[in-house]
C-alpha cells in the first residue's frame, strides 16, 4: 500500500490529540491527589442528569475535578474517533458504521436483557452514536499508510476501553481498575504520540532522505530496558496513588529517620499513631511502605539508567539531545517526587509529578522508536543508503534522487 504525502493538518491534529490525551493524564492525577475520585457517584450519568448537563450548582469541590476529568475524555474520545476516519480515509467510513451499529444495538440489548448493567447501556449507546454518525459524514482524503491506519484503529479501540474502566471504576468501587485505567492511559498517551510522530514530515524527510549512523546495538537494549523500567515505576506510582493513605513515609531522603524504616506492628502502630494526630487519614500498612520504598529505589536506578543512555548517546547525533532532554525530564521528575513529600502531597506538585511521569515514558518509547531505524532496513526498503555504501555508479544515482525537489 503505497503512503500518502505528509499531510500537516493531519499531522497538527494528532499533535492535538496528543496533548489532550497529556492532559486529561494530569486531570486524572489532580482527581487522585484532590481524592475526588468518587466525587460524582453514578455514571455514565451525573447525579441522575445526563453527563453534558449538570447544573453548575453541583460544581464545587471535588465534583469540580472529577467532573471536568469526565468531560476532557469525552472529547480525547471524540478527537480519536475523527483521527481514525481521518487516517482510514474513505475506506474508514464502512468500518464506522459498521462498528457504530453495532454498538448502538448492542447498548438497547443491554437495556432489554440485562437492566442491571444499563449503564455499560448508556456507555454503548452514546459513543455508537458518536462513531455511527463520524461514518455517516463524507469527506474525500486520502488513507495514510497502513501502519497509521492500524495505529488509529489500535487508538480508537483504547480509548473506548479506557472510558468503560474508568466509568467500571465508580460503578464497582473497585481500586484495582483505578490502577489499570491509570496504565493503560499512559500507553494510550504513547500511542498518540507515536501516531504524531508518523504523521510528521521529519519523520518522512528522515525516513527516505536522511539514514542515520549506524546505532549501536547496546545503546538500542539500554533504551527498550529503561523505558520498561518507567512503565513499571508508573505502576508502582498508580498502585500508591489508589491506596487512599495518604504518604506513607512523610520524610525524605531518610524514611523514619533511617535508610529503610521498620516494618514491625510496633512500629507501624507508632507511624499510625503521629499519623494521626497530624491529620486524619487512613492507617498505613507494611506494605504500603515497603511499595514506597521500592518506589524511591527504582527513581534512582531510573535515574542512573537514562544517565548511561545519554553517555552512551553521546556521540550519535540522532539521539543525544533527545537523551538529554530524556535526563533533564528524569532530573525533574526526582525533585518532584522530593517536593510531593516534603510538601505532604500538594496537589499541584504531586500532579506535574504525574505528567512528568507521562512524559517521560513518551520520550522513551519514541527514543526506542527512532533508534530502530536503520538504513540497512528503512534505508535500503526505500532504495536509499549512506553514500559511503555505495558503488560509483549508484552515488550518481543517490546524490540525483536526494538533490531532487
Amino acid at each position: 500500500m503505497k503512503s500518502a504525502r505528509p499531510n500537516p493538518w493531519l499531522n497538527r491534529f494528532a499533535l492535538l490529540t496528543a496533548l489532550a490525551t497529556l492532559g486529561l493524564i494530569g486531570l486524572g492525577g489532580l482527581v487522585t491527589s484532590k481524592e475526588a475520585g468518587m466525587s460524582v457517584p453514578d455514571w455514565p450519568t451525573s447525579y441522575g442528569y445526563n453527563m453534558f448537563a449538570l447544573p453548575f450548582k453541583f460544581w464545587s469541590g471535588g465534583v469540580f475535578y472529577e467532573h471536568t476529568h469526565r468531560l476532557w475524555a469525552s472529547t480525547v474520545g471524540l478527537l480519536v474517533v475523527v483521527l481514525v476516519r481521518w487516517l482510514g480515509g474513505g475506506a474508514a467510513r464502512r468500518p464506522l458504521l459498521i462498528v457504530g451499529a453495532a454498538e448502538i444495538l448492542a447498548g438497547i440489548g443491554i437495556f432489554v436483557f440485562f437492566p442491571g448493567l444499563k449503564a455499560t447501556g448508556h456507555f454503548l449507546t452514546g459513543i455508537g452514536g458518536v462513531v455511527f454518525l463520524a461514518g455517516l459524514v463524507w469527506v474525500k482524503s486520502e488513507a495514510a499508510s497502513r501502519t497509521l491506519v492500524k495505529l488509529g484503529w489500535a487508538a480508537f479501540w483504547l480509548v473506548q476501553f479506557q472510558g468503560l474502566l474508568g466509568g467500571l471504576r465508580v460503578v464497582l468501587f473497585r481500586d484495582q481498575i483505578g490502577i489499570l485505567h491509570a496504565a493503560l492511559a499512559q500507553i494510550f498517551f504513547v500511542l498518540t504520540g507515536v501516531i504524531a510522530l508518523f504523521t510528521s514530515r521529519w519523520w518522512r524527510e528522515r525516513e527516505n532522505f536522511s539514514p542515520t549512523p549506524e546505532i549501536p546495538r547496546s545503546l538500542r537494549r539500554h533504551l527498550h530496558f529503561t523505558t520498561g523500567l518507567i512503565f513499571i515505576q508508573l505502576l508502582l506510582g498508580a498502585t500508591m496513588r489508589h491506596q487512599h493513605a495518604g504518604l506513607a513515609i512523610r520524610d525524605f531522603p531518610l524514611a523514619y529517620g533511617k535508610l529503610w524504616p521498620a516494618t514491625d506492628p510496633a512500629a507501624l502502630a507508632t507511624y499510625n499513631q503521629a499519623r494521626l494526630e497530624i491529620t486524619n487519614v487512613n492507617p498505613i500498612t507494611a506494605f504500603q511502605i515497603q511499595l514506597q520504598m521500592v518506589h524511591r529505589l527504582a527513581a534512582l536506578l531510573i535515574l542512573a539508567a537514562v544517565g548511561f543512555c545519554a553517555w552512551q548517546a553521546r556521540r550519535t547525533a540522532s539521539l543525544r539531545l533527545l537523551t538529554l532532554g530524556w535526563l533533564g525530564l528524569i532530573l525533574g521528575q526526582v525533585a518532584l517526587g522530593a517536593a510531593t513529600v516534603l510538601t505532604d502531597k500538594a496537589a499541584d506538585l504531586a500532579t506535574a509529578h504525574v505528567l512528568v511521569g507521562a512524559l517521560s515514558l513518551a520520550t522513551g518509547a519514541m527514543l526506542c522508536i527512532i533508534s530502530a531505524r536503520q538504513p540497512g532496513k528503512s534505508a535500503r526498503a526505500t532504495g536509499i543508503v549512506p553514500a559511503g555504501e555505495l558503488n560509483s555508479r549508484d552515488q550518481i544515482s543517490f546524490a540525483a534522487r536526494t538533490s531532487a525537489p
